[in-house]
């Protein structure tokens, strides 16, 4: 019969910034959405954005659709952690309910490009895990974006020839995935999820641990 397994020792930490990028088609939406299906420990950040909403988009669960005006107020009075225009849209993700989020040991996902990224790790770098999702060939991502049948040509034309642009920017990033296969994509992100908990900066609750262990004496 095999011991009862014993449960966790409880070990404050502040939250981690995980931030998933990618070309458009390469996967970094799908591996988010499956993360967050999975982990209770991870939420998403929610971006706000000036883009109209696709069909299958439910406004404040994938984005925030607000007008330019009201982005321009938002970036103007410092309440946005980071903006960036792509695409001919800007995007942006709200301060507040990140570090709010964070200061309580709670995990936050971004699904950002590398604009976005370079300036939460300007900003928080010791928060951000960034991690960037690579197609196979882009031969793949052009089919990617074709199966997805949301964009017109025009804009798969668009996507397509901005990825090389986006694609050049992988050294920027901590992680480095080539999604051939989504599961194993989707573990080997979960991996680096798993380690970076464990990191002892993040784990303030470490150090009062440490102190009562030491302190302990056992009964013999």
């Amino acid at each position: 019969m095999k011991p009862a397994k014993s449960s966790p020792v409880p070990i404050a930490r502040r939250g981690l910034m995980l931030v998933i990028s990618s070309p458009s088609g390469a996967g970094k939406s799908t591996i988010a959405r499956t993360l967050l299906a999975q982990d209770s420990q991870i939420g998403l950040s929610v971006s706000v954005t000036t883009r109209p909403r696709r069909a299958s988009e439910v406004d404040g669960i994938h984005y925030h659709f607000i007008s330019i005006r009201e982005f321009e107020r938002l970036r103007d009075s410092d309440a946005l952690l980071e903006w960036a225009e792509v695409h001919g849209n800007f995007y942006g993700t709200p301060r507040e309910p990140v570090e709010a989020a964070m200061a309580e040991g709670r995990d936050m996902l971004f699904d950002i490009d590398w604009q976005g990224a370079l300036q939460l790790q300007e900003k928080m770098s010791a928060d951000v895990v960034s991690i960037f999702v690579l197609p196979p060939t882009m031969t793949e991502l052009q089919s990617r974006l074709h199966r997805r049948a949301e964009d017109s040509e025009d804009v798969i034309a668009r996507r397509l020839a901005n990825s090389r642009a986006e694609i050049a920017h992988w050294r920027e990033y901590d992680y480095v995935i080539v999604n051939d296969d989504l599961e194993t994509a989707f573990d080997a992100v979960q991996s680096i999820v798993r380690a970076e908990r464990l990191r002892r900066d993040r784990r303030h609750g470490v150090f009062d641990f440490v102190t009562k262990l030491l302190e302990e004496t056992p009964v013999l």
